[in-house]
């Protein structure tokens, strides 16, 4: 096991949306013939004004997760590090880059017609329309990592409630995930 890295809040930073989009143009070639659709910036980077960890969220909608297994090498010689263990391996692939320790991007490799890519484009919309949405997220987040700066799975769980709330109003499933 590597280290982790502890959990930090900062402001919105303008230059997360030029990460994320030099991040598509490489995963585009990565994966290509096995998306559907565009690679998506997700997660709290997605969405201006609202504090985060400075972490690149993306979301790969593909055709197939059992076809896109056959990529992992690919993404691993492009610098994307795949955790083999997750636990929400049955239905995504999850990445980071370039270590646990001082990570600049995740990379979620999900089905497009699966529940939990609709749930993370949905929950990353809600938060942009609703600014009072977004602030009480805000506000959640900093407690959680101040209460669990060094435990990234309790601050993700933590969430779940909040996150749960705000897919039940938009009329979305709650994505399925379990915790380590």
């Amino acid at each position: 096991m590597m280290p982790d890295e502890a959990i930090s809040l900062i402001d919105h930073d303008a230059t997360w949306a030029t990460r994320f989009a030099e991040q598509q143009v490489r995963l585009s070639e990565l994966l290509g013939p096995l998306l559907v659709g565009s690679i998506e910036h997700v997660g709290s980077t997605a969405v201006p004004g609202l504090r985060a960890k400075p972490i690149v969220d993306l979301l790969a909608p593909v055709t197939s997760l059992a076809v896109a297994r056959h990529a992992i090498p690919r993404l691993t010689e492009g610098g994307w590090l795949f955790w083999p263990d997750d636990p929400n391996g049955g239905y995504r692939l999850w990445f980071l880059r370039p270590r646990p320790d001082a990570r600049t991007h995740h990379l979620q490799i999900i089905a497009h017609d699966h529940p939990a890519a609709r749930a993370l484009i949905v929950f990353r919309d809600a938060l942009r329309e609703d600014p009072g949405l977004r602030d009480a997220y805000a506000a959640l987040k900093g407690q959680l990592a101040a209460r669990h700066r060094n435990d990234r799975d309790a601050y993700t769980n933590a969430k779940a409630d909040f996150v749960r709330a705000v897919l039940r109003a938009q009329g979305a499933a709650e994505p399925p995930r379990r915790p380590l």
